[in-house]
């Protein structure tokens, strides 16, 4: 009987229904978005190029390891195994390729070097990734000559026909190569392709076997070794026997979809950062849609509290009611969900393209649309309609029959003593959360806790929402007076009402506070560290390739160039020390303390060199380190290496957490270039750009940028990261401003009898949409300064622990933007409404049913 009362309800009060819909239907799209992103990561396909016609891959070991045991009672043990990826290609040593050769059932072995190879031309379209190899393992694809022949000179180069065609390179053609050195220039002997096309994602360029060897600089390693079984030999079968082989060395052996990853290492990495970003997202969407869909329902049934007080006061039970509101909300969240479901599928789409466009996530990682994303949005949509129509329909279910009708007609005095303890909780639990974040000195543990703080205040906002609108009332009585009669009817909606009015001031303070916190992380951090960077370095000129790198001979160049007293190559990576991720740089030692001032806090860089490391406070606090202290970490290919440190400072946000001897980091880095040349000049020396300009204009892609231009070129990628960092959060502020604009359409769109009766006591229709407009204005007062006063703490907390100061960034502009939406949409999701529902005749109104 239930059930049929729920499907003529919803059929008969469809527009009442409908924001809880929208809400609903919001939050399974996000949901499935967001699940297909972590279903991409955890499951998402890369196909591998270069090796396809190579059955068995041996490669690498890509990860750091570390194994724990744990001593348990009764003498046992428990052990724990850990991996983490490294940040550079890892290479195997050259005699690998002889172990496997000697396995039975191999019918050839061919070793694989990739290494950077950069063509210095012009082409049509944007950058693709360029690699070079030796021309033996052109059989890996395979390619095969269309013009020309095979390189047979160290000047010679096979390139592949995708990049003849976009270059315009034939057989004799010139090109330039910037590799892993100085930049050479080629003769084109001859252009390749493979039975299965062009390559899609990457350019290659083949070299003779001698100059491969000298380009990527890594004497006795290869990156790969491709084996080709003995026809009849099953390629499983020969793994199997490969594996066995290489027992107790750092190779893997790859087949079928696991070589995609040993090739596209970049896309493997885009993995574990889609893991991480589809969870953080999902996590908080998740959280933002409960608050949401409960506040949603929560005014839903509130608008129908007269029509479940008559059930009750005609003898419906209280199991009956909870029954009938717990089928409508199924009923709702079913249609929303299945509906939401198929809209996150696109919305998913959009989401991956434009990772790929900002270059978060590598288009070699193929997007996985699968229905487990689907059915959790719509198993979320109806457990949270549920529960959401269970807890705001318990009080109306619970309370005697009079008290009902009494409740119906008059808001109750003050909010139930649950949601004020429960508000209470939440406030104190969101407190706690801000004075952990002030603790926390890491990105990666800092940024979940924050986003997480704010949907935590948020929440304690909305369950303390009627307490804290009739106190900002009780401030904003005076000057809404000041409008005039629509001031009064407001002032006295805002008090009687409030319930109400905290069912649409909740999704306006989350809006701004998440806003607001997205918009300003990153420069808090990223002025920080800028101007760390700007207090420490101490030289005039920067030098920045516009290309891979600067190289050693343009920085030799400057060094020569009379005036330059130092010039120091920085080139950048990451380590790990025991399995925790540490940002590194490597420096040239010559000179460093007249380039670069990191303000040393403990020991000194005089001598640092070859054996050395310099460290940042907070890594010497993590990993309890000293001048003198031995520091064992693994270098970005995997590499372990020993130093000893030499110095701690304590601009760690401005120069990374470590700083290696440029030597060290580049021979183990897929890029030795470095990044940028730090380039102090004698005073008066009368030394300029228009000396060091000419110095390097034989380089290309060169520039030097006074310290003025290569602070803006920072400021620049920080943007770019703030632009990174909303798209991550721009649909769960999206969702949010959704649900703005539904609450208030959805808490004026019911107010029809009101609007009428006050039409029937003398009330002109200006008069109710002024004071519609006074009430919208006084939600947006109550919502920025909650939203604003949310945001503040918890970026002031992020500050104190990623900074040690309490200086957020705030930009005015940009806080001026947020507010300015959220009152317009404040603004018109209230008065569109009401003019709708002042349409129609008072009387008409007052004497329709219901």
């Amino acid at each position: 009987m239930m059930l049929r009362y729920a499907l003529q309800t919803v059929r008969d009060r469809k527009a009442g229904f409908l924001g809880a819909f929208v809400a609903l239907l919001c939050a399974a799209a996000l949901v499935t978005a967001c699940g297909t992103l972590l279903e991409t990561g955890l499951r998402g396909k890369i196909d591998t190029e270069r090796y396809a016609a190579t059955p068995i891959l041996v490669s690498a070991d890509q990860n750091v390891h570390e194994t724990t045991v744990k001593e348990k009672k009764g003498g046992r043990t428990k052990t724990k195994h850990k991996a983490k990826p490294v940040a550079e290609r890892a290479w195997l040593p050259a005699a690998t390729v002889d172990t496997v050769r000697a396995v039975p059932g191999v019918e050839r072995v061919v070793p694989e070097l990739t290494f950077q190879a950069v063509p210095l031309v012009k082409a049509p379209g944007g950058p693709v990734p360029s690699y070079g190899h030796a021309w033996t393992s052109a059989a890996l694809t395979p390619f095969t000559l269309t013009e020309g022949r095979a390189p047979q000179s160290g000047g010679e180069v096979v390139v592949d026909r995708a990049l003849a065609a976009r270059a315009g390179l034939t057989p004799g053609s010139e090109l330039a190569v910037q590799s892993t050195g100085e930049p050479r220039t080629y003769r084109v002997s001859g252009v390749a392709t493979t039975d299965r096309g062009d390559l899609a994602q990457q350019s290659a360029l083949f070299f003779g076997d001698d100059e491969a060897q000298r380009l990527a600089a890594r004497d006795g390693q290869v990156s790969a070794i491709g084996v080709l079984p003995v026809p009849g030999v099953a390629a499983t079968e020969l793994a199997a026997r490969v594996e066995r082989a290489l027992q107790g060395t750092t190779a893997r052996v790859a087949t079928g979809d696991e070589r995609g990853p040993v090739e596209f290492l970049d896309a493997a990495g885009a993995r574990i950062k889609l893991v991480s970003m589809g969870g953080a997202m999902g996590g908080t969407s998740l959280l933002v849609a409960i608050l949401v869909v409960v506040g949603t329902f929560a005014l839903s049934v509130q608008q129908r509290y007269r029509e479940l007080a008559l059930l009750r006061a005609i003898a419906a039970t209280p199991g009956q009611l909870r029954r009938m509101i717990g089928r409508e909300a199924l009923l709702v969240g079913l249609a929303a969900g299945v509906t939401g479901a198929l809209a996150g599928l696109p919305l998913a789409a959009w989401l991956h393209g434009r990772f790929v466009d900002s270059g978060v996530v590598p288009v070699t990682l193929e997007r996985t649309a699968g229905i487990f994303p689907m059915f959790a949005a719509v198993a979320a949509s109806l457990l949270g309609a549920w529960a959401a129509a269970r807890i705001t329909g318990r009080r109306i279910a619970r309370i005697r029959p009079a008290e009902a009708l009494a409740e119906a007609a008059v808001e109750r005095g003050r909010p139930g003593w649950i949601r004020s303890v429960l508000g209470v909780l939440l406030l104190a639990g969101g407190a706690v959360l801000v004075v952990v974040l002030g603790s926390l000195r890491t990105e990666p543990a800092s940024t979940p806790v924050t986003f997480l703080a704010v949907v935590v205040l948020a929440g304690a906002v909305s369950l303390l929402g009627p307490l804290l609108v009739r106190g900002a009332t009780a401030l904003l009585a005076g000057p809404l007076r000041l409008a005039g009669p629509g001031g009064h009817l407001a002032t006295a909606n805002l008090r009687g009402n409030a319930t109400r009015m905290a069912s649409a001031v909740t999704p306006l303070a989350l809006l701004i506070g998440m806003t607001c916190t997205v918009l300003f992380i990153t420069p808090t951090l990223g002025d920080a560290a800028r101007a760390q960077a700007r207090d420490g370095i101490r030289a005039q000129w920067v030098l920045a390739a516009q290309g891979p790198g600067v190289t050693r001979e343009a920085a030799e160049r400057i060094r020569r160039t009379p005036g330059v007293t130092a010039a120091t190559e920085i080139v950048h990576t990451s380590v790990r020390v025991g399995l925790t991720k540490y940002a590194a740089q490597g420096v040239t030692p010559a000179g460093l303390t007249r380039t670069w001032d990191p303000e040393v806090s403990g020991g000194s860089l005089d001598g640092f060199g070859e054996g050395s490391a310099a460290v940042s406070e907070l890594a010497a606090d993590q990993l309890g380190l000293k001048p003198g202290s031995p520091l064992m970490l693994t270098l970005g290919d995997g590499t372990p290496v020993t130093l000893t440190v030499s110095a701690v400072y304590a601009r760690g946000l401005g120069f990374g957490d470590l700083t290696l001897p440029h030597g060290l980091v580049a021979a183990h880095a897929d890029n030795p270039l470095a990044g940028s040349v730090l380039v102090a000049a004698e005073p008066g020396s009368g030394t300029g750009r228009e000396q060091l300009a000419d110095a390097v204009g034989s380089f290309p892609g060169v520039q030097v940028l006074s310290a003025a231009d290569a602070d803006a070129a920072r400021a620049e990628r920080q943007d770019a990261g703030a632009e990174i960092n909303l798209l991550a959060m721009g649909l769960v502020l999206a969702f949010t401003a959704i649900a703005v604009v539904n609450t208030l359409a959805m808490s004026t769109a019911e107010r029809f009898r009101e609007f009428a009766m006050l039409r029937l006591a003398g009330a002109k229709r200006r008069q109710v949409l002024r004071m519609l407009r006074t009430e919208a204005l006084a939600v947006v007062l109550i919502g920025t300064a909650l939203g604003s006063g949310i945001a503040l703490a918890v970026l002031t907390a992020f500050s104190v622990g990623m900074t040690g100061a309490a200086a957020p960034a705030v930009l005015p502009v940009a806080y001026a933007a947020v507010v300015g939406v959220a009152g317009v949409l404040a603004l018109a999701a209230t008065a569109l409404p009401g003019r709708v529902a002042l349409r129609v005749p008072p009387v008409e109104v007052a004497v329709a049913k219901g």
